[in-house]
């Protein structure tokens, strides 16, 4: 009877060890990691995100890390980086980040340029389940005014775009059909930016105060944005930082503290309790070695 009772209470240690510790041998004790590629990048390739996803799995000892795919496939979630609205991508993330129950107790977040801002806009929208920390790589949460080059796209295809958007991005069929236009940020025309702008004005409370909005990025543990100090691609850089220019000229950068979305997101509240991490790295847009991300980045995934 005893030995009965033995094999019974071993029988119990192995299946709360490999219900604690995930079939897959995932670790529970470390938040699993979402990640959302950038312009021009897919979920899962595996010289871009593949990568990042095994290093952080390496440096975490195996915790759970999903890359957000738009779609159902590789080429659609590539084409969603310039072609599917924002909007309705965040409506897509925030779906199937509900549905997975491995994110059901919170995840850190980590967008790699724009999939920084929409990262920020789940937090913002879709609350539950809770997102803790973002990490925002190059994310251009002021916008953009110039797009000076386009990742994977040719020459003349990245012109045809640049010069769209200077001339009519606050139309209805461009906000509706490139993904850019929706964070182009003209500041020589601010009050057509806040009311023609189809995702960051809103996200941003530049035109409406959704409070929702406010209260859900202050349930954030940390906000961290790192911009690239040699970045050619995001104009201006200062945007990765949530600042842009003074309104009604492109040179002179504002300060954060400010400008109305400060207090209008309620990032003064986040300023306040040490929520806002600002971190900066050498090199062009996204040039991240790998020590820098263990040295910076993996030990806010462990915290």
């Amino acid at each position: 009877m005893h030995l009965m009772n033995f094999v019974s209470f071993v029988l119990l240690v192995l299946v709360y060890l490999i219900n604690s510790h995930g079939a897959s041998g995932e670790n529970a004790t470390v938040l699993p990691v979402v990640l959302w590629h950038g312009m021009g990048d897919t979920c899962c390739l595996p010289f871009s995100l593949g990568s990042i996803k095994k290093l952080i799995e390496e440096q975490t000892n195996g915790t759970y890390v999903y890359s957000l795919k738009i779609g159902g496939n590789i080429v659609l979630d590539y084409e969603s980086g310039f072609f599917i609205h924002p909007n309705k991508q965040v409506d897509y993330a925030c779906k199937r980040l509900a549905q997975d129950k491995r994110l059901a107790n919170g995840y850190n977040a980590i967008g790699f340029s724009q999939g920084g801002q929409f990262l920020r806009a789940v937090a913002q929208r879709c609350p539950e389940p809770p997102m803790r920390t973002l990490i925002s790589l190059g994310g251009q949460h002021q916008g953009v005014f110039g797009l000076p080059k386009c990742p994977t796209l040719s020459t003349s295809t990245c012109e045809s775009i640049s010069k769209l958007l200077n001339v009519a991005a606050y139309d209805d069929w461009v906000q509706d059909e490139l993904v850019q236009a929706t964070y182009w940020h003209d500041p020589w025309h601010e009050n057509r930016y806040r009311t023609k702008s189809t995702f960051l004005a809103d996200i941003n409370n530049e035109l409406l105060i959704n409070k929702g909005y406010s209260e859900n990025i202050n349930k954030l543990k940390r906000f961290v944005m790192v911009k690239f100090l040699n970045d050619t691609i995001v104009q201006p850089k200062e945007s990765q930082w949530f600042q842009f220019y003074i309104p009604g000229q492109d040179r002179l950068i504002q300060p954060l503290n400010e400008t109305k979305v400060y207090q209008d997101l309620g990032l003064d509240l986040m300023h306040e309790q040490g929520k806002l991490q600002y971190l900066s790295t050498e090199g062009d847009h996204l040039a991240i070695s790998k020590e820098w991300f263990i040295q910076n980045l993996v030990p806010l995934l462990l915290d």
